[in-house]
């Protein structure tokens, strides 16, 4: 039952989530999670008192009694998230409902080993902390004293143990989500052999920033990090299948099928940029030949936009055809620099190829680091 409660709490905290400013009434929450009534009103109750949502005024009667209207309280805690590139490291801090309030960028060299990484990780996460507005102070104390009642749902229980276990000064964090070049293992948390940077392989990268930031610390690839934040976005179709391409230092995709997230056994799935297009083609980091994404990574050095959208697309007509997904998303530093040209080009690519799959530029310079965040928020909503 304990167990059921919390996967309650955690369909009417999505609605809640996803409704956003307009709110929802308790009815329509009835309606959509298929509880009843009277659960639904003890589920808003519970968060109610533990500082999750609360009540916003009514919606115009249509006859009968004016519905009261429930927002989250989407400041009530939030989510630090990292993204761990070659040559840079982003931190943002986002709140309940997945929104920015804060964010960070500094130079990084990911193969200057370890201690130096996790020493940046450290410094940037503190900081980004301290900057969002307000103070958690009053939200720790409302949840702590749910806490130690019965039936708190799980969603209250995070929420009082990072307001209690937070060793900086700041905003009440749930903990922080890593997104970083694969392949890796996101179970273990522990890097694979990076391309280019083999000596990560099996580095516990999880459990040690887990150990130097008092917080639950989890890891996933950047392309899966990135893939999940579009998946949860308001506006989302609930069973979308797409693919994002991530284009920057290195080229991968993030999968999502049928609306979730697809990672594969061994987070091994989403290799996209080492797949073989050109047999005997230039060597790759990896080991290979003729990977599409030193085909790829080639045109950009070079300047020639045309021919990296070419090469990109002809790895997006391979991925629709084998998984036949209903859009593609492009996103990193290179397709940012030139969005048009990039989608302009991969779509004539599938469109040449007879599929007319729709293309689509991602718009946030942060998007992996907010989707690495959401590897925190996601559990809470129940995704």
């Amino acid at each position: 039952m304990p167990a059921l409660r919390s996967h309650n709490a955690a369909l009417v905290l999505d609605l809640l989530r996803t409704a956003g400013e307009a709110g929802i009434s308790r009815l329509e929450l009835a309606e959509r999670t298929g509880l009843t009534p009277q659960a639904v009103s003890k589920i808003t109750a519970r968060l109610r008192a533990e500082g999750l949502a609360r009540e916003a005024g009514h919606r115009a009667s249509t006859g009968g009694k004016p519905r009261t209207v429930l927002r989250l309280v989407a400041t009530a805690a939030y989510a630090v998230g990292v993204h761990l590139d070659r040559d840079e490291l982003t931190a943002v801090l986002v709140d309940l409902a997945g929104v920015r309030v804060a964010v960070r960028r500094a130079p990084l060299d990911l193969g200057a080993g370890a201690e130096a990484v996790f020493d940046a990780v450290d410094r940037e996460v503190r900081a980004v902390r301290v900057e969002a507005p307000g103070s958690p102070g009053a939200v720790g104390e409302v949840v702590e004293r749910e806490a130690e009642g019965d039936g708190v749902s799980a969603a209250a229980a995070s929420v009082a143990a990072a307001a209690s276990a937070s060793r900086t000064p700041g905003a009440a964090v749930l903990g922080v989500g890593v997104a970083m070049p694969g392949p890796l293992d996101h179970l273990a948390g522990t890097p694979g052999r990076v391309t280019g940077h083999p000596a990560w392989e099996g580095v516990p990268l999880r459990d040690e920033l887990t150990r130097r930031l008092g917080l639950p610390v989890a890891l996933d690839k950047d392309t899966n990090a990135a893939a999940l934040g579009l998946a949860l976005h308001p506006d989302a179709p609930a069973a979308d299948s797409f693919a994002y391409l991530h284009l920057g230092t290195g080229l991968g995709s993030g999968l999502v099928l049928g609306g979730a997230l697809h990672r594969g056994a061994r987070t091994g799935a989403g290799e996209f940029g080492h797949q073989t297009v050109l047999l005997d083609g230039p060597p790759c980091d990896c080991g290979g030949r003729g990977c599409l994404e030193v085909l790829c990574l080639a045109a950009v050095a070079r300047g020639d936009v045309p021919e990296a959208a070419r090469v990109l697309g002809t790895g997006a007509v391979n991925l629709v055809r084998l998984l036949d997904i209903d859009r593609v998303v492009l996103g990193g530093r290179a397709v940012a620099a030139d969005p048009e040209a990039f989608v302009g080009g991969v779509g004539a690519v599938l469109a040449g190829a007879g599929l007319g799959t729709p293309v689509s530029g991602a718009t946030s310079p942060y998007g992996v680091a907010e989707g690495a965040a959401q590897l925190i928020l996601a559990p809470i909503f129940g995704k």
